[in-house]
This record gives C-alpha cells, structure tokens and sequence, in this order.
C-alpha cells in the first residue's frame, strides 16, 4: 500500500480499490480472530469510545484528574503498608506517599480538591503491628 493515489480519484474510491485489492490477493486470510464477534466487556449500551476505554485500561493510562489519582495512590499505598511484610517498608509506602500528598496541598493542580492531609506514619506502623501480631 505505498502507491500513492491517482489525481482525480476520490479518496473512497481508492481505498475501496485497495482493500479489494488486498482481500484478492488474500491479505485478510487467517487473521487472528477472523469471523469472530468483537469481545465486549459490557452488553450494555453502545458506548462509541468503548476501544479507546479498553486501550488506556490495557496500557494502565489514568484518566482522573492528578488530585483523584493521587487519592486513589494513596488508599492502595495504605492498604501496601498494612500488608508490608516488614516495618522499614511499611514506613517507606507512606513516607512516599505523604510526599506526594503535600506536594498536591502546597501546588495544587487544575481540578477538584485534593482534601486529604497526610498519613500519620506511626498511626499507620502500629496498624501494622496490629496486623502483623494476630
């Protein structure tokens, strides 16, 4: 497909032409998942942006605003520090994540309110030891 089209041939038309062109000389055959439905998450409603949904969730893309992600950061740091296997990276998870958190509270981004403070990292240690003695 590096011919480049003809003056005075519609771009429909040339494409058309290339893909019959294409299918006679069998280009299309066993292609994965040839004849095949196309998977659907949700028999919901047509969502017309259901392909870029799936390609950002695929590639681990946020779409929240910076102050929503970082809350979200934040709880599954909290929930790392309570299942750290040791102290020293229980305190790290949340010294980290406080880190960011007053970054976010003294330069705040476009967007909702962040309206979290940081951990209290001995609160968070002993919840770990909590955890850790049953």
């Amino acid at each position: 497909m590096s011919e480049r089209k003809p003056p005075g041939v519609s771009f429909d038309s040339w494409t058309d032409k290339q893909i019959r062109d294409a299918a006679a000389r069998g280009e299309f055959d066993r292609l994965p998942g040839a004849g095949k439905p196309l998977p659907s998450d949700v028999e919901a409603d047509y969502d017309e942006q259901w392909w870029i949904k799936r390609k950002l969730a695929r590639e681990g893309i946020s779409v929240l605003p910076p102050t929503l992600a970082l809350r979200k950061e934040a709880e599954d740091a909290l929930v790392a520090a309570i299942a750290a296997p040791s102290e020293r990276i229980a305190r790290k998870i949340i010294t980290d994540v406080n880190v960011k958190i007053r970054d976010m509270m003294f330069k705040p981004p476009p967007g909702p309110p962040l309206g979290m403070k940081p951990y209290d990292v001995e609160e968070v240690v002993r919840q770990w030891r909590e955890r850790r003695a049953r």
